[in-house]
């Protein structure tokens, strides 16, 4: 199992969103929608332990615009998990993973902002979205990212302050 170091840990500042209850369904795209692809987000399952870890990726993804109290960290680590993930193609992990690619298991570890963490929440259904399959064990969201004042507020955005935020993700994947 893999075990991440306690101090590094931080509580979690977000309440369950709408992307948790059964109205709310996130999918990337229309085409995932109709293939019925998706990763299984870890309140829908319990199959937490990963035994083996077959490779990590890691990627940033940055938000200059929008509503931090309404939007939060979540476009940010969602362009953080794409970025991680967008450049690689692993065709044999259906055959690898032992029952195939829904059983492939993935742990995503968010670095945010801490001054971004004390205000804002993160739509962990979204960041789950991006996973095309596969069963994602619980998400870490720690202390980490960067922020900065763009010094630039542009209201048509939904821009309530000039904070920019940038979110590191670290994806495991394994079985």
């Amino acid at each position: 199992p893999l075990a991440h170091a306690p101090a590094l840990r931080t509580q979690i500042p977000f309440r369950r969103f709408a992307s948790d209850s059964k109205e709310t369904k996130h999918v990337w795209s229309q085409e995932w929608d109709k293939l019925s692809f998706g990763a299984t987000p870890p309140w829908k399952h319990n199959d937490y332990e990963m035994k083996k870890v077959m490779f990590v990726e890691v990627g940033m993804g940055c938000d200059q615009h929008g509503n931090r109290v309404e939007i939060g960290a979540t476009k940010a680590a969602v362009r953080a998990c794409r970025n991680a993930i967008e450049f690689n193609s692993i065709p044999c992990m259906g055959e690898i993973v032992p029952g195939g690619r829904p059983n492939m298991k993935i742990k995503i570890r968010l670095g945010v902002p801490p001054e971004v963490l004390e205000k804002c929440q993160i739509d962990l259904g979204a960041v789950c979205a991006v996973f095309p399959y596969g069963k994602i064990l619980p998400i870490d969201v720690v202390v980490g990212g960067l922020t900065w004042k763009s010094g630039r507020i542009v209201d048509a955005l939904g821009d309530q302050e000039d904070m920019s935020v940038i979110v590191v993700a670290c994806i495991t994947v394994g079985y």
